[in-house]
């Protein structure tokens, strides 16, 4: 099972990172380009312990929709979401925040499995490990940017 993991440096407290990456209007922003939107659980604001959020998206021109949980929440150290339906065999992301001199250093870890068949651990090595370092990346770029400016 591929394990991405994933550390960036954002220019702000624990707390306000721990905030904005559970923030769904943030989360919605970020993945502008995929089109990802909240459509069902809760579609706005911060979503906390035991909340789910259903995605909708469109990832290699195929539309999605995937629900996930917040299985686990420590405030501003950790959190992680869980896939509970979609298009995953399985997902789980934990979200590590650590106080650091300029700010926060924030370690995401992805644990994914594309559904089942025959194809699905070179898909997984191929195209959806890349793919999905990406976008984590593109988000991680873009709530650096958004604490950045926050007064």
């Amino acid at each position: 099972m591929p394990t991405i993991v994933l550390t960036t440096d954002l220019p702000a407290p624990p707390q306000a990172c721990f905030d904005a990456s559970l923030s769904v209007d943030a989360h919605a922003a970020s993945m502008r380009r995929s089109g990802e939107r909240a459509v069902a659980g809760v579609t706005t604001g911060v979503i906390g312990l035991g909340d789910t959020v259903t995605w909708r998206a469109r990832h290699f021109g195929v539309p999605f929709r995937m629900t996930s949980r917040i299985s686990a929440h420590d405030a501003p150290h950790r959190f992680v979401d869980e896939q509970v339906a979609g298009p995953f065999r399985r997902w789980w992301h934990e979200h590590r925040f650590e106080a650091t001199p300029g700010g926060t250093r924030m370690t995401d870890t992805v644990e994914f499995a594309a559904p089942a068949g025959p194809l699905a651990r070179l898909v997984e090595r191929l195209v959806l490990t890349r793919y999905m370092t990406r976008l984590l990346r593109t988000r991680n770029e873009w709530l650096a940017s958004a604490l950045a400016s926050r007064p």
